[in-house]
């Protein structure tokens, strides 16, 4: 049975070398690394790394296959994520990650419109973003602000925006 894991901890180190501890694989994508959490055959977490993070060679299978994944999430970004997701998080918050994967890739949906559709409150549902463990395969970059981007990852600047920023225009986001 698959426990219940904290929220996402989203790596702010000025050192890279520090962040790739504790991680069992740590790929380059096109916006910066990504620092992959799984095993038992269930993908656990992934990491928005800072630029300069050393990359690590997965560690397992399951990691592995994730990593193969994101990877090709690049040339197909609509294919369904292969790897099953270990449960976590409050109730509210597996409602609100799965009203997010209802947002089409290049869309965009408010905090706000979200909060309308689950009865509750936009900074509700901005504390479930930021607590999102599987950012890409629960795409909370397409949250944004009423009157703009937002925040990303528990982040309000930084190379966590310009992160959000480059998949919103890889996705061609409207």
């Amino acid at each position: 049975m698959a426990r219940d894991l904290p929220p996402a901890a989203h790596a702010r180190a000025s050192d890279g070398k520090a962040c790739s501890a504790g991680f069992d694989a740590i790929i380059a994508l096109p916006f910066g690394p990504v620092g992959i959490r799984a095993d038992e055959g269930v993908l656990r977490e992934l990491v928005f790394l800072p630029p300069g993070t050393p990359l690590v060679d997965p560690r397992n299978a399951t990691a592995g296959a994730a990593a193969h994944a994101l990877r090709a999430w690049i040339d197909t970004p609509d294919e369904p994520f292969p790897i099953p997701l270990a449960a976590c998080g409050t109730p509210f918050r597996r409602r609100v990650w799965e009203a997010i994967r209802t947002i089409p890739r290049g869309r965009t949906a408010t905090y706000g419109e979200l909060a309308a559709r689950l009865g509750s409150a936009p900074r509700a549902v901005g504390q479930a973003c930021g607590a999102n463990p599987y950012p890409l395969v629960v795409p909370c970059h397409r949250v944004t602000a009423t009157g703009g981007l937002g925040g990303f990852a528990n982040a309000h600047d930084g190379w966590l925006l310009e992160v959000k920023r480059w998949l919103l225009a890889f996705e061609g986001a409207r």
